[in-house]
């Protein structure tokens, strides 16, 4: 069976993309969870118009995250952790500390959108990738210092 994809789906493809699947699986799963169309003259019209609103929408969410974007680069935190010999912490610093140092901040970010590499270890500023959106990605100045 034919169908025409409402929404990206990994493994199949693309928003408008005509795919060929089989037919329990476009009447069972992809037809009753507005995945996909079944591949009509009307279906492709109507994709037509989604399309336009998905493109809107996605503008928009840019948009907005550019916004926090900029207000995420102008933000500095503190985090002051236990320190041993030679300045090495006591612990690490975790995206789960920074995002509940930027919650105190009024920004609700999930820590899994906070990129570290390695957790922290040492003391410094660090500058720390947050992932706002899809294409949008801000830093955000942590110091570590001192308890």
């Amino acid at each position: 069976m034919k169908v025409i994809l409402r929404q990206n789906y990994e493994g199949l493809g693309v928003i408008g993309d005509v795919v060929t699947v089989k037919d329990g699986y476009a009447r069972n799963y992809l037809v009753p969870r507005k995945i996909a169309y079944r591949a009509t003259a009307g279906s492709l019209k109507a994709l037509e118009e989604e399309k336009k609103q998905h493109q809107r929408k996605e503008v928009k969410s840019v948009k907005e995250a550019e916004t926090l974007s900029a207000k995420l680069g102008s933000v500095s935190l503190t985090i002051t952790m236990k320190v041993g010999e030679d300045e090495k912490l006591f612990g690490s610093v975790t995206s789960q500390m920074i995002a509940d140092a930027l919650a105190t901040q009024n920004f609700t970010v999930d820590k899994r959108d906070i990129t570290l590499e390695e957790p922290i270890k040492a003391l410094g500023i660090f500058e720390v990738p947050v992932k706002v959106h899809s294409k949008v990605t801000a830093k955000v100045k942590v110091w570590v210092v001192r308890e």
